[in-house]
């Protein structure tokens, strides 16, 4: 299935790109991490497919009730992903997650990133 997004005035659908943005702070490290989840739900509300990867300190912004921005992110339509691996080395449980947040290994990310259609964003 090809994904489009809506149109500018005057011109034909435009392909939706696809992004990999990938979060390795947190909400505690400041305020850039709610400025990139703000970014990945615009893009994600104008039509692209964004898959937003929670990896290192990033985990816990996948926490239920951590981060306003990521329940935001998820809501716009973004594929919620979190490492298993910084799962497990900060002691968290997948049952404490975001309802929407799907745990990942490696390889799913590395598929992802080695796909040429994929733009890639690391934060």
């Amino acid at each position: 299935m090809r994904l489009t997004r809506p149109a500018v005035e005057g011109d034909e659908d435009v392909p939706a790109a696809s992004h990999l943005l990938v979060e390795t702070k947190g909400p505690w490290s400041g305020p850039g991490c709610a400025g990139f989840l703000r970014d990945a739900a615009a893009l994600a509300r104008r039509g692209d497919r964004v898959r937003l990867l929670f990896i290192q300190d990033g985990v816990s912004a996948a926490v239920a009730d951590a981060s306003d921005e990521a329940a935001s992110a998820a809501h716009a339509g973004c594929e919620i992903w979190v490492d298993r691996f910084s799962l497990a080395q900060r002691g968290l449980q997948e049952s404490g997650l975001l309802p929407a947040a799907a745990p990942v290994a490696m390889t799913e990310v590395a598929a992802c990133v080695l796909d040429p259609d994929v733009r890639v964003v690391w934060h």
